[in-house]
């Protein structure tokens, strides 16, 4: 293993340490300036490590992990509002969401990776595979834009049946554990079952951000590490939410540019390569101007109230 990879492994696992052991030792609430930290420590993390990569792999392969850091920043924005859905129905306390995030952000580094070196793999061997992916973004960035937000009833799904049939529940937390011993039988808590709604949403929103990031660039390294750094941050984020919903309510025009852009850059890829400047460029505009809109609009609609 090259020791970057060392590397890098030791810094997430320091970090989360850090956030599991010593940060979140107790159960407690996390107060929006508490989030607002954590999320400013994670994003200082993730571009220090942006500056490793240039001073180890050179110039191109530092504006690549930028670039991929910051799509993968804004699209896994859109995991907060279903975070918010699922901790919502299952009447998670707030004291223990913290620990579902955390488990649940463990299981995003494992199944991204699986995603992303299969990714890498298939356009390796069949080159065709870019195009479908370049399709799958442009559906995407298509449905983002025309489909009205629905009712969150987990209860329909099949990740819920399956786990209802082959595992007893309890419809209490208790006191944060994921299984409870009852009667000599083992059972499991709506702690349990948000952190598999967790998981399975993240697996749903890799079908996206992974061939978007394959898009910027095929370095495994930079586009694993990229990633993971970006996902991170995800749950300080979520605690911030209350305090920055305002500033998300355009940004799915925002991210649907965006899917469409990269889809669109990975069809015309044989033809024309789109430096990897532009694409940083337009991604980071198309946040900000999505952000803009969205104060610009809230402060309109304050004044006319």
């Amino acid at each position: 293993m090259e020791l970057e990879w060392l590397i890098f492994g030791a810094v997430v696992f320091t970090a989360l340490f850090l956030d599991l052991f010593v940060f979140h030792r107790n159960p407690h609430k996390i107060s929006l300036k508490e989030a607002l930290l954590l999320s400013a420590f994670w994003i200082a993390l993730g571009l220090a490590f942006g500056v490793f990569v240039y001073f180890d792999r050179g110039y191109n392969r530092a504006v690549e992990y930028f670039t991929g850091y910051l799509l993968e920043k804004a699209l896994s924005l859109d995991n907060i509002f279903v975070f918010i859905l699922i901790f919502s129905y299952f009447k998670i306390p707030e004291e223990y969401r913290h620990k579902v995030l955390f488990w649940g952000v463990l299981g995003a580094i494992v199944f991204r990776a699986i995603f992303i070196f299969a990714g890498l793999e298939l356009i390796k061997h069949f080159h065709w595979v870019v195009y479908i992916f370049g399709v799958i973004l442009i559906v995407s960035a298509i449905k983002l834009l025309t489909t009205e937000e629905k009712e969150f009833h987990p209860e329909q799904t099949l990740v819920y049946r399956i786990a209802k049939r082959f595992i007893p529940l309890r419809p209490h937390n208790g006191d944060g554990r994921f299984f409870i011993k009852e009667g000599g039988r083992l059972y499991a808590t709506p702690m349990f079952l948000a952190l598999v709604f967790v998981e399975s949403s993240d697996i749903m929103f890799a079908i996206d951000s992974v061939p978007a990031i394959l898009a910027i660039s095929k370095d495994p390294f930079v586009v694993y590490t990229s990633n993971i750094f970006a996902i991170l941050g995800l749950r300080s984020l979520y605690f911030a939410a209350a305090g920055i919903l305002p500033l998300f309510h355009y940004l799915h025009y925002g991210l649907s540019f965006i899917l469409g852009f990269i889809g669109v850059k990975m069809l015309i890829s044989e033809f024309y390569k789109i430096p990897v400047e532009v694409s940083l460029l337009l991604i980071g505009s198309a946040i900000f101007l999505s952000v803009v809109a969205s104060l610009v609009v809230k402060k309109k609609e304050s004044n006319n109230a």
